[in-house]
């Protein structure tokens, strides 16, 4: 089965988010924020992203303007558009390459439009594993996160590999 990784750039360190991939065995990284700017971690910005990824030997695409966030209507709307589909459809072509994360800004998925990308990608057959840390996966059940707020938690080495 084919898979995918979710994880987001949140407030870790360029070494904090390239150790992480690395302990995932992520060789490319998809960024699906629409904008991919921040003051306040400046590494996370597109441009160096583009720059020190590949340094680390980690492939960096831009899907902002494809899959990203912030769209009139809601995303749940958009993620019913033919534009969402074919942008998932070239997502999956990069993915099905090496294993292939996709970032945006929001540590927790069930807070981020990565949900919505998922549920698509799982759609199509594939498995997606969103990572949390270094030591911690989360799944959705039924794409819907606990009233609570706690993520159902997996150990990662289990989501490991291809």
């Amino acid at each position: 089965m084919n898979r995918l990784w979710t994880v987001g750039t949140s407030n870790r360190t360029k070494e904090d988010f390239i150790h992480l991939l690395r302990a995932y065995e992520i060789q490319q990284v998809i960024d699906v924020r629409r904008f991919p700017k921040s003051e306040r971690f400046p590494w996370f910005c597109r441009e160096e992203m583009a720059r020190w990824l590949p340094e680390a030997g980690i492939r960096y695409v831009w899907m902002g303007r494809e899959l990203g966030g912030y769209r009139p209507g809601g995303y749940e709307a958009f993620s019913q558009t033919p534009e969402f589909q074919a942008a998932v459809d070239q997502l999956l072509e990069y993915a099905a390459q090496v294993p292939t994360a996709v970032v945006c800004a929001e540590k927790l998925p069930w807070r981020c439009h990565r949900l919505w990308i998922a549920r698509a990608v799982e759609q199509r057959g594939w498995q997606v594993i969103h990572i949390l840390d270094e030591n911690r996966t989360w799944h959705p059940r039924d794409l819907t996160p606990p009233e609570d707020g706690s993520p159902w938690l997996f150990p990662s080495n289990d989501n490991k590999g291809p």
